[in-house]
């Protein structure tokens, strides 16, 4: 059967709300709740007869029901203050008041039948859609919770810059249909699918999410979340940060693997920033010479590119900060520089350049001005997190250095990056006296980048710390392997810009028989 009123069809037997030619996405339980007021148009609707009809009769909230009225009204461009459509009356019902046809013979044209037959071109960059979450169970309540969670899971990946969200109307077509992978990848333009369901069980909650490439439908990420259902707004707050924090790293390693299969002559700038990536984030100076042709040539093809300006002024400043060369210092600041004037909308480039501006040009009002930008742009982005952790624990705030690194650490906790954070976690435990816990933190980091020899630097500093002398010796000796020309003097050039934090490290190292000058 088609109810329609305005410029609105209501499909009953196929569940499609439209308005017009397009698909107004709607929850299932609104749906049911529309159609039971639409059908029963010519009387007031009270909240027994909706529980009886929509829930089956089953205990609900005030809340629940009042949510799905509002969702219902939303769907048909009603609202509780306008009341066009959907009257309530107090304390006795709704009534539905609008004009309506019925045409029991005739069903709309099917959308997905139409969409179907189309496949949309993938955009020049990483494309993502993010499916409605399965509601595996019959609470209404967890439906909202659901639904609203991924809804600020596509409002957070859309301030990552680099990456193309389909909105929540386009991708909530799919809800409660059994649609292949490939096909929604084709349909909606996407070269990634997030897809995901909620469970409650008793007074806990659990999420599973997994981030699926839709054309060889490997699993690039997945998790899951298990956590006490206490107060749901501040858990869907947790779990969205948590999702988009984990994602962002996922589709970067992701899209660098893709890049490696493209033929050279095929090269954008996106393209040339991503072969550069994993030669950047190596930390070592003599790398840089393999990552910066690839980011000039993407600032040929494009000038103004903020991120390819930000990985030139860590390339720069990797270079500065072990040969000392002043040309170096003046390009990396002018890079960062670049990156922060051109990057209003990029977290990532924002954090590089806030980071290497504190430590070469000495700048900490721009370089913290930068990370709030960054932070307000994505504050789940373990960039942003990782790099402010690290100029904090340089300038002595500590307690601020080691929230953001355990905060970074937490939302991607098998980042390949994670080092950035530990480090931070090994200044900051350093330099307030909790030497085993900087211990640790500095192993860590030493596992997850050995060939960066700052890493092994603070492993060595900790060492020192606990009384392991004979051990910080033994590191002291792998610094020097991985970086000849290591000094206090020169690393001081850079990262002693708080010397009250710089003299704490700097006793350590001497002490374990580094060089002075």
């Amino acid at each position: 059967m088609l109810l329609s009123f305005e410029n609105f069809e209501l499909d009953c037997d196929r569940r499609e709300l439209r308005r017009g030619a397009d698909l107004v996405p709607v929850e299932p339980k609104a749906f049911d709740l529309l159609a039971y007021v639409i059908r029963n148009r010519d009387r007031v609707v009270s909240k027994d007869d909706l529980i009886a009809a929509v829930w089956d009769g089953r205990s609900i909230s005030e809340a629940a029901l009042a949510t799905c009225l509002n969702t219902a009204r939303t769907a048909i461009g009603d609202s509780g203050e306008k009341q066009r459509l959907i009257k309530t009356l107090p304390r006795k019902g709704i009534r539905f008041v609008g004009n309506v046809k019925e045409d029991h013979n005739r069903s709309g044209p099917r959308t997905m039948d139409v969409v179907a037959t189309v496949s949309l071109a993938l955009p020049d960059r990483p494309s993502i859609a993010v499916l409605a979450f399965e509601n595996i169970g019959s609470d209404p309540e967890q439906d909202y919770f659901a639904d609203g969670m991924v809804e600020d899971i596509i409002s957070g990946l859309s301030r990552i810059k680099w990456l193309f969200v389909i909105a929540r109307n386009s991708s909530f077509v799919y809800k409660g249909r059994s649609v292949d992978i490939k096909q929604i990848g084709n349909e909606l333009g996407v070269r990634y699918v997030l897809e995901g369901s909620v469970r409650k069980a008793g007074k806990r909650v659990r999420v599973t999410a997994q981030l699926i490439e839709v054309e060889t439908r490997a699993h690039i990420w997945a998790e899951h979340y298990d956590r006490p259902l206490e107060d749901i707004f501040s858990l869907q707050d947790e779990l969205t940060l948590s999702v988009v924090g984990a994602i962002e790293p996922s589709l970067r390693k992701a899209e660098i693997d893709r890049v490696k299969r493209k033929r050279p002559d095929s090269l954008d700038a996106y393209d040339f920033l991503l072969r550069a990536l994993p030669i950047t984030y190596s930390h070592v100076a003599v790398d840089t010479a393999k990552a910066m042709p690839f980011l000039e040539k993407a600032l040929e093809i494009e000038p103004g590119y903020a991120a390819a300006h930000a990985s030139l002024a860590w390339c720069y400043h990797f270079r500065y900060r072990t040969w000392l060369r002043q040309e170096d210092c003046v390009a990396a600041i002018h890079h960062a520089r670049a990156a922060i004037a051109g990057g209003g909308d990029d977290a990532t480039a924002l954090a590089i350049a806030g980071f290497v501006v504190a430590m070469d040009e000495h700048d900490p009002v721009t370089a913290l001005h930068a990370f709030d930008q960054a932070l307000a742009l994505s504050d789940s982005n373990v960039f942003v997190l990782s790099c402010s952790a690290l100029i904090f624990s340089w300038m002595g705030r500590t307690e601020l250095a080691i929230e953001r690194a355990q905060r970074a650490l937490r939302l991607s906790p098998f980042d390949s990056l994670n080092y950035l954070s530990l480090n931070a976690l090994a200044i900051s435990y350093l330099y307030t006296k909790r030497y085993e816990e900087s211990c640790d933190a500095a192993l860590r980091s030493v596992l997850s980048n050995p060939r960066f020899s700052i890493s092994r630097l603070f492993l060595t500093a900790a060492l020192v710390g606990v009384g392991r002398l004979e051990e910080a010796r033994e590191e002291a000796k792998r610094v020097m392997t991985l970086d000849p020309v290591y000094t206090i003097r020169r690393y001081s050039v850079t990262a002693g810009f708080e010397p009250a934090v710089f003299s704490v490290l700097a006793d350590a190292w001497r002490t374990a028989g580094l060089p002075d000058s």
